[in-house]
């Protein structure tokens, strides 16, 4: 049998023993002498229907699912709730039918049946708690042992708590919690699973030193959550952190308990966006549980952290397709640490080849595509436009038959803000790619079949490649001098993670239990607040520990081609769909018919052929009307200024 069958048979035995041993010592304390054995006389008949109507009782209110490792409030209440019914019950035996029917007087009475309530929930509830504190106390006892490291804990009580419970349970290895900082006063002079509160963020320096002086130096500092939201100010109890010089780590919590939370290195980018959006994860796990999925691009910055969360939730088959061997060898090792229950291939192909990805999709069968590969760099796209055609348009193309020649079930483009109304040759490349996309989807939803081709748009994604955190967190640990291309520009942002979720919340709204949700073809990510890039420079260089414009300078280097200084969620003409998803708007589809497209495309392939951009952008001109806006639209490049020109020049 395996051990862990084994483990609640023996939970299921003992609480039935509990139970016949508590109508047993009822008796035993209620009555004496010759009404103890009268009593005890007809127990044999009576006490194994009751034992069996008990087990039910107690599955009912899943007294078996819960380990005792981790006995709480919640269980204890349902044990509380159970062995009421129980009582109850014995209530009705005794007086509607043993009394007046069989045993002509009352077998049990009011205060032998009140005194059973009291010693079955004893009998049951006890050995549970016993238990948790016997592991508890073994917990503590090895988490003292030497080699463990004193841990500095900082954040609200009840993130901090389940951080110690954590710990000592043994899911976060080798930290001792040996002091708590706490963003609220009123947590002062208090404690938390005997760990003292010492003090408030802003006195981590003084605590630390203090701590030292008496032999009992911290060795590691975490922070959860609540210490890196704004209000908590990380970045002034950051700045006193650094001539401690001691390792700051993050609470990254993947589940909703203490056995499921991790750690990772404290990132800059940790600090730099608004609350992200709770995450319905029941949803996403009965979206992707069991299915086979194909991730297009799943080496990339996006196309990994997808790859990832497909597994977490529950994905049978995983298949990776990837250009880039360095990239494809990282995410399916990743992966077959992080998901051994996910069957994960991968293949070295491109999707500009489409005699590659159309017998690869129909020999996998997926339920589920996302197209996450594209060339995305603003800069280069301007300079190599045709590369980002064959990529974004034609590999888009290609990827889309692909999926609808597969059979899948939904088909999930990943798109940017920049396609909206777009001055850029990638906007114009993913707003042409959605295009196609939504004319597949029209012929879908006329014929009433059930697969859906959507496309989701997000901006900035914090540590992607390319992005403009990783640059700036370069240019600091050079000294500077940081390069803003404008003091007025503003941009959305987003973690990875966050993106990646949404991007599958986004996907499992296209259909619901087989039926089509309202029609909505393009889905955009709410991303809070928009940052202006130079207090986001600014902010970095602070966390960092410097001064801008005294330790460290930031220059204004110029609007780049291609580039606008204000992102755009929809298009003016773009008509809204109701999604009902936290984090998740959405826009019904604006687009050619498939045979208008085709030409189009025949002629852009025609172009790039020819190497003609005037013919290419004469071809995205008439397919994108606003495209043809670009030059009006785009700013004027200004002289570079030093960050004390910039700062001077901000409203």
């Amino acid at each position: 049998m395996p051990k862990q069958n084994l483990k609640k048979t023996a939970v299921v035995v003992h609480d039935l023993v509990m139970t016949a041993l508590a109508i047993w010592l009822v008796f035993v304390v209620r009555f004496e002498g010759g009404q103890l054995d009268e009593h005890l006389r007809y127990l044999p008949r009576f006490l194994p229907f009751f034992v069996a109507y008990a087990g039910l009782v107690y599955w009912f209110f899943s007294l078996y699912r819960s380990k005792w490792r981790f006995a709480s409030l919640p269980d204890l209440s349902n044990i509380v709730k159970a062995v009421s019914i129980l009582t109850v019950s014995l209530l009705v035996i005794d007086y509607v039918l043993v009394a007046p029917n069989f045993y002509g007087n009352f077998y049990f009475g009011k205060i032998t049946i009140a005194l059973y309530w009291l010693v079955q929930t004893s009998l049951l509830g006890g050995p549970r708690l016993a238990y948790r504190y016997l592991k508890y106390a073994r917990s503590r006892s090895n988490a003292g042992r030497e080699g463990t490291l004193p841990t500095l804990i900082l954040g609200r009580g009840v993130e901090v708590e389940m951080v110690i419970r954590a710990i000592e349970t043994g899911t976060m290895k080798r930290l001792r919690p040996s002091g708590i900082l706490s963003p609220r006063p009123d947590d002062l002079g208090q404690s938390i699973r005997g760990v003292p509160v010492l003090g408030l963020l802003s006195d981590i320096e003084a605590i630390a030193s203090d701590a030292t002086e008496r032999g009992e130096a911290f060795r590691r500092i975490v922070a959860t959550p609540s210490a890196l939201l704004p209000e908590a100010q990380p970045e002034k109890w950051l700045a006193r952190t650094r001539k401690l010089a001691l390792p700051i780590s993050r609470i990254e919590t993947l589940g909703e308990g203490a056995r499921d939370t991790e750690v990772a290195p404290l990132e800059i980018e940790d600090l730099l966006v608004r609350s992200t959006v709770a995450i319905d994860r029941e949803r996403l796990g009965a979206f992707l549980e069991g299915k086979r999925v194909i991730v297009t691009g799943g080496g990339g910055s996006i196309g990994s952290e997808i790859c990832l969360r497909c597994a977490a939730f529950g994905a049978a088959e995983l298949l990776i397709v990837e250009s880039s061997e360095p990239a494809l060898f990282q995410i399916t090792e990743q992966l077959a640490v992080q998901a051994p229950d996910t069957a994960v291939s991968g293949v070295l192909a491109d999707v500009r080849d489409r005699d590659r990805i159309m017998p690869l999709f129909v020999a996998f069968q997926p339920d589920i595509v996302v197209h996450a590969a594209a060339l995305k760099h603003v800069p280069y796209l301007e300079a190599d436009w045709s590369e980002g055609i064959k990529t974004n348009i034609f590999g888009s193309v290609n990827v889309t038959d692909a999926a609808v020649a597969a059979g899948a079930k939904i088909f999930v483009m990943i798109s940017t803000d920049k396609a909206i109304e777009p001055v850029s040759m990638l906007g114009a490349t993913k707003r042409f790619a959605e295009m196609y996309a939504q004319s597949r989807d029209a012929e879908f939803v006329a014929a009433a079949s059930d697969m859906r081709l959507v496309a989701v748009r997000f901006g900035n994604v914090l540590g992607s490649v390319g992005s403009v955190v990783p640059k700036f967190k370069a240019q600091i640990a050079r000294g500077g001098p940081v390069t803003v291309t404008s003091p007025d520009m503003i941009r959305y942002f987003m973690t990875i993670r966050e993106a990646c979720d949404l991007v599958l919340t986004a996907a499992s709204h296209a259909t619901v239990d087989g039926q089509h949700a309202e029609r909505a073809a393009v889905y955009v990510l709410k991303m809070g607040q928009p940052m202006r890039i130079m207090d986001l420079a600014e902010r970095m260089i602070r966390l960092a520990g410097f001064e801008p414009g005294e330790d460290i300078e930031i220059i204004v280097s110029g609007v780049r081609p291609g580039e606008r200084l204000n992102e755009i969620l929809f298009a003016r003409d773009e008509p809204m769909a109701e999604t009902g998803l936290d984090g998740v708007m959405a826009a019904k589809p604006i687009f050619a018919g498939r045979a208008r497209l085709q030409g189009w495309l025949s002629r852009l392939d025609a172009a790039v052929k020819a190497d003609d951009r005037a013919a290419a952008n004469a071809v995205l001109d008439e397919a994108i009307p606003d495209f043809s806006q670009r030059e009006a639209q785009q700013p004027d490049a200004p002289e570079p200024l030093s960050s004390l020109q910039a700062a001077a020049s901000r409203p």
